[in-house]
Formats: structure tokens, sequence, C-alpha cells
């Protein structure tokens, strides 16, 4: 959105006061750098391996997540007390296949997540296709999970209007169920984005999002409930040599140009996976990026060092967090006109 002031015959002194202090505010706040990242508990839920995609229930006490290694992949659970996050421990809907990326519905009564588990019993896992290479036994297809009074119901695998790819990938839900995520543009092989409207407990056809045609990789999109903004990775400029963090907001119009969320959330390394807190005070990501060190340097330093890359700094995606309503106040008063509204994004309202 724009900030503009517009001054009329008749307008009084105290709204000319009103206007001039909300325009300045919104300097402000443009003006304001962002906000710091920092490591979300480190040596616990950011650990030694590859931690990434937390998935929170609504009132932020449990947390799910993804945790990797080359060949092994499982959602992991986490609960909050006043000593901190336990010990995480496989999720009861996890670890006989491979699974990643959970994604909870903003009321909680259900959870969507990547698996590569067959279709029909019996059968093996499909092959994955896309960035121009095939991934054998690692085709992905989004599952569901729903709460019961006696835990979490047996995985149900969405239908095929939403699996209509060996590779679908990154869920996220809004309020009124409508499902965002990704799959391999049919001509380039690249990541799109996808949106497909909840009605009556069926999906709508998947519909693109408007700013995400299939020319280089988005990925990974975290959607606000209400659908006023969405957070994805891209490799879009000026992100040209890895994945970096946009933000694009939506009005009346449709959903506006995206917008680089600048170089202290953003790595030299890849930065990927956003995820929103329930309460939308926090936006969680997963980065390669390392803490930096400086020479010379004492032995107690090293020996501090080499504690915490065993812990969890070892360039490995590990997950971090940064305040959100900062860097979404400094983005959206400087927000590019919206594009026209066209077929795919009255598809998505």
């Amino acid at each position: 959105m724009r900030v503009s002031v517009r001054l009329r015959a008749g307008l009084s002194g105290v709204a000319l006061l009103s206007a001039f202090g909300l325009f300045a505010s919104a300097l402000c706040a443009a003006a304001a750098p962002d906000p710091t990242p920092t490591v979300f508990a480190a040596g616990v839920i950011s650990g030694p391996a590859h931690d990434a995609a937390p998935a929170f229930s609504p009132d932020g006490a449990t947390v799910f997540f993804g945790r990797q290694a080359p060949e092994v992949a499982v959602v992991m659970e986490s609960h909050r007390s006043a000593r901190g996050w336990s010990a995480p421990r496989i999720a009861p809907f996890s670890g006989e296949w491979t699974d990643m990326e959970p994604a909870m519905a903003p009321d909680g009564s259900y959870l969507v997540y990547v698996s590569n588990r067959p279709a029909r019993p019996g059968e093996p896992p499909r092959d994955g296709h896309y960035n121009g290479k095939t991934w054998p036994g690692k085709g992905s297809a989004l599952w569901r999970v729903r709460r019961t009074a006696h835990g979490w119901s047996e995985p149900e695998r969405l239908p095929d209007r939403i699996n209509r790819n060996d590779s679908v990938y990154a869920p996220s839900i809004a309020a009124d169920g409508t499902l965002y995520f990704m799959h391999p543009n049919a001509k380039t092989g690249y990541f799109q984005l996808f949106s497909a409207r909840l009605r009556d407990g069926d999906y709508d056809e998947p519909q693109p999002l408007p700013f995400s045609g299939g020319e280089q990789s988005d990925v990974d999109p975290a959607v606000a409930p209400d659908q006023s903004f969405l957070i994805f990775g891209s490799r879009r400029a000026p992100a040209t040599a890895s994945m970096d963090l946009f933000v694009v907001f939506r009005d009346g119009a449709g959903w506006g140009v995206p917008q680089w969320l600048g170089d202290r959330v953003n790595s030299s390394g890849s930065d990927a996976e956003p995820r929103l807190s329930p309460d939308l005070s926090t936006l969680y990501f997963s980065s390669e990026r390392s803490q930096p060190v400086t020479y010379p340097r004492t032995r107690e330093q090293t020996a501090a060092d080499l504690a915490r890359i065993q812990a969890w700094d070892n360039s490995l995606y590990n997950i971090w967090q940064v305040p959100l309503q900062p860097l979404l106040s400094a983005h959206r008063t400087t927000q590019p006109s919206a594009a026209p509204v066209g077929a795919a994004q009255a598809a998505t309202r």
C-alpha cells in the first residue's frame, strides 16, 4: 500500500496533524531496519541434523517439525513447558515413510504433511521429478491426519485434484481451509505456487498464484490465516544464486508484487521454508547460516564454538526466528501497486 496524504480545502488542523502523524509513522516504519534473526531452541529443536518447517498448535505449546538426513526424513513433536521445549520424539503419524513439512490448520483440527508413502498399501514409493532430475523413491504427496479425542487419526491421502503430480510439497492452510502448496511447472520443471479453495469438504481445482509463473523456482508458501499476506522462498532477483524469502500482500485488487525481505533475514546461503506463529508475532524459517566468529580468539572461545557446532551450528538447515510485525509494517508501507485481477486471482478469493 502506498502512503499518500491529500490536502483539501477545509481540512481541519486536527485532521492535518493526524494525517501528518500517520504519514510520519509510516515513513519511520519503512525506514526502520529489519530485525535480526535468532536461532530457535538451539540444540533441542534446531539440532545437528537438517531441521525445518515448524507447525505449532493454536496455543503455541506443541510444535511439529521436519528432521532430515540424506536418506531419512521424519516429522518430530516437542512440547513447551516452563523449562523450555522437550526433547523431540517421532510424531505418532510419522516414522514409517519419508515424511516432512507439517502444516497445522489454524484451528488445530487437522495437520497436512508431505510423505512418499504409497497411495495403496503394498505399492512401492513413486519416483519424484523436479529440477530436471528423477529422484528414485522420493515422489511425494500431501497427506492429512485429523485430531480426535484419542490422538491423531490414520493418515489419509488428499484427493488426486491436489496430488496431481508426483512431487507435491509445502502445504500451508488458511483459516477457511484454502490449501497452498507447490509442485513443478509442467513446462519448465521449476517449482510453482498454487492454491485450492476448500468447499463443502472438497477442494476446487488448484490455481497458480498470479505472481508465480514457473519462470524460476518459487517454494514453500506460508499464508496468513486471513490470506492477507504470504511469505515464500524464491530464486527470483535479487536471489539468483540461492533461495531467499519474499513477502507479497493481498488487497481488494488481488495479490501485489513480491518484495524481498532484505539482507538481515536473508543470508548468503539458502533461506526458505517460512512458517508463521499462531499469533502472527514471529516468522520462523530455515537457514544455512552459521554464527560468525572473529580472530584472534582464545582457546576457550574455540572450545565454545566446537560445542555449538556439535549441538547445531554446522551449516545445515536450522530453524530461525524473527519478529514478524516489524517486517510486515516496513514492507507493507512500500508495497508496489497490485497487479490487475485475473481469473487465477479471482479463483483464490
